[in-house]
């Protein structure tokens, strides 16, 4: 009876210990990464990021419940959330709402938005150099500054007209740049604070003055991006000169462009880059409307990196300017006329040495069009992605965090063609062999018994 008795209560305890220990795994969790390159944690330059972040960090992905999308974003999330416990994750259905997600820009689903101290920036895609990249942006306590030309008709970074940058100007802001107009028939010089000087298709020639005081700027080690359009009179020829470069003739036609849908001719659509930090890991495509063909001049004085190019497919049109609804077969190429064939750079990166005291790098980008960034057209696939990776780089923010994807030891067994050669006999006629011989074997020592 007492064995009996024993015997139950052992067995009670051991329920009881097996409900306590179930009941303390909902509460206390326990992760441990036995992977030999660490690849389920996040890295230690991530990992010191989260602990210098002070205060809540809310992350918000537009993915839908159907399929597997929301586990894979909420186990990767979960790596930040083991070392930050005050980041939180959560879901909106963009089905739900669909109007709300056109006005909030939503375009793929699983974007994420990630918001912290009250600024916002969005992901397209999911790893942990963007995320964390992204993070470090927006601990940045310190402002950039970025001044917009203003005064000769240039497009306005708070400005809701079709050719203006409000919603790009807005998502600067929301990364922590803070965007002012510069008119320079107004002061004589561009101040020496400024992060990054943009000049966006003045509609008028600059005065010989204002066009001296952006080359100025330049000269003492500013930087610039500088857009152009075809046709253009902006009065600085000057300024050309001192970055090394020439602006072709015409407009650029791309036949290419209609294997995305695209219609008319002079829309070049890109979906390969050339290889530079602005371009790295992007596989989105973007829209370029009429943009212009630019060319280095000989010898440069700066150090060149072609960063947008159109097709093989590609020429500056320099006749007849095709409009909307024009197929491509309506324009022809002539090179008689001194139109060249593609593929053609419409955007530089230059970079040299500063001259500015503690500055290292001195960084320059043009592109040949301004309209891929308007109210009009910066939704068009990753154009408004594409516009922040070289605010980023301008800003020198291109490398903020560095994570090399960890990946698993390559395991490879090199083999002989005679070693293929036995393993290939043993499993085709080896194999069989043995298992009937062996089954054989078995079979008759069951009938002498």
């Amino acid at each position: 009876m007492n064995e009996r008795l024993n015997n139950l209560i052992h067995v009670l305890l051991l329920i009881a210990a097996a409900l306590l220990i179930g009941f303390l795994s909902t509460r206390h969790g326990f992760v441990r990464d036995f992977s030999r390159t660490q690849r389920a944690s996040l890295s230690e330059p991530s990992t010191r990021l989260l602990e210098s972040m002070h205060g809540p960090i809310e992350i918000v992905s537009y993915a839908r419940p159907q399929g597997n999308l929301r586990k894979t974003i909420e186990d990767f999330i979960a790596r930040y959330v083991r070392v930050k416990s005050d980041l939180s994750l959560r879901f909106i259905d963009p089905d739900a709402d669909p109007e709300a997600m056109r006005n909030a820009s939503v375009q793929i689903d699983g974007e994420i938005e990630l918001r912290y101290s009250g600024r916002s920036e969005r992901l397209k895609t999911l790893s942990e150099a963007d995320i964390s990249s992204a993070l470090l942006r927006l601990s940045r306590a310190h402002e950039r500054l970025v001044a917009f030309l203003e005064g000769e008709g240039e497009r306005k970074p708070d400005g809701v007209a079709n050719a203006d940058w409000g919603q790009f100007g807005a998502t600067l802001k929301q990364r922590g740049i803070r965007s002012v107009n510069l008119a320079l028939a107004l002061t004589a010089k561009v101040p020496d604070n400024l992060d990054l000087l943009v000049i966006a298709n003045p509609r008028v020639a600059l005065a010989g003055p204002s066009a001296m005081a952006i080359l100025d700027y330049v000269e003492r080690g500013g930087n610039l991006l500088w857009l152009l359009e075809a046709g253009e009179d902006d009065g600085l020829d000057a300024l050309a000169e001192a970055l090394s470069i020439r602006v072709l003739p015409g407009v650029i036609v791309d036949g290419a462009s209609q294997a995305y849908g695209i219609q008319d001719p002079s829309f070049v659509a890109v979906n390969r880059y050339p290889s530079h930090a602005i371009d790295k890991d992007f596989d989105l495509g973007t829209v370029f409307p009429q943009p212009v063909a630019l060319a280095q001049l000989a010898p440069p004085k700066w150090d060149f990196k072609s960063i947008l190019q159109s097709s093989a497919q590609s020429w500056n049109e320099t006749g007849h300017i095709p409009k909307g609804g024009e197929a491509a077969a309506d324009v022809r190429y002539d090179g008689a006329d001194g139109e060249i064939s593609g593929p053609l750079d419409f955007g530089f990166a230059m970079t040299r040495l500063s001259p500015r005291p503690g500055a290292r790098e001195q960084r320059v980008v043009v592109i040949g069009d301004g309209d891929f960034l308007s109210n009009s057209y910066i939704g068009n696939g990753g154009n408004r992605d594409f516009g922040t990776r070289v605010f980023d780089w301008l800003l020198a923010d291109d490398a903020l965090i560095e994570v090399a994807e960890p990946a698993a030891e390559d395991r490879t067994i090199q083999l002989s063609d005679t070693a293929l050669a036995i393993i290939s006999f043993g499993f085709l006629l080896g194999l069989p062999i043995l298992l009937a011989g062996s089954g054989l074997w078995i079979w008759r020592r069951r009938r002498r018994r």
